[in-house]
């Protein structure tokens, strides 16, 4: 039993290696994203939004094939670790994502907002960082969570370009005639999604104070 379950654990560990990776990277550029797709600036805020409208329209499936194929096939450079393509296209996915909801809690913040802090003679950063931000992360915290959730159950679909994720793994037993670490994967995903929301709920409640 040790050998299941201890190729089960190293392979959550990958699962957890990706999460932790893409929600650091795609947090800030989904951000950046968003300030593309809002830019006054139409040459930028069309190239943005016709980016996001991409990597929400396809398959997250087809961009891991697409990410660690298209650079040997089109430039002859060669992905040299499928990890590495894992990452870049879990973090321009989730980024698209991610910016969206920003762009839907900017959006959502009163334009009253913007000129209080206008009145009170603050600068445009000052207004975003010290007034509007904190009323957006109020805003985004529930859907930020939704996401988050799916992409702890997503990292997945790393197995689909040979990454011995956690459900791969189980899958090598599963044919060896074992049945039981296919279902131990399950409650690998539910006890870890489970303090996912734990923490969701939290966060709620800590941002409740700024409830406009």
């Amino acid at each position: 039993m040790s050998g299941p379950i201890q190729a089960l654990c190293e392979g959550f560990l990958l699962n957890l290696e990706l999460f932790v990776i893409t929600l650091l990277l795609a947090i800030p550029l989904g951000l950046v994203i968003a300030f593309g797709s809002m830019s006054r600036f139409l040459p930028l805020k069309w190239l943005t939004k016709t980016f996001v409208w991409i990597i929400r329209g396809t398959p997250l499936m087809l961009q891991l094939m697409v990410v660690l194929y298209a650079p040997g096939l089109i430039w002859e450079i060669p992905m040299t670790s499928r990890f590495v393509a894992a990452v870049i296209a879990f973090v321009v996915n989730y980024a698209a994502y991610f910016s969206e909801i920003y762009r839907g809690g900017i959006a959502s913040v009163p334009k009253g907002q913007y000129e209080a802090g206008q009145v009170l003679g603050m600068t445009k950063p000052q207004i975003f960082f010290k007034v509007v931000l904190k009323q957006v992360i109020r805003t985004i915290t529930p859907p930020m969570g939704n996401e988050i959730i799916t992409l702890a159950k997503d990292t997945a679909l790393a197995r689909v370009i040979g990454i011995m994720e956690i459900l791969m793994r189980a899958e090598t037993f599963t044919k060896q005639g074992l049945i039981w670490p296919l279902f131990s994967t399950g409650i690998y995903f539910l006890a870890f999604n489970g303090i996912l929301t734990l923490l969701c709920g939290w966060m709620e409640k800590k941002m409740d104070y700024y409830r406009v």
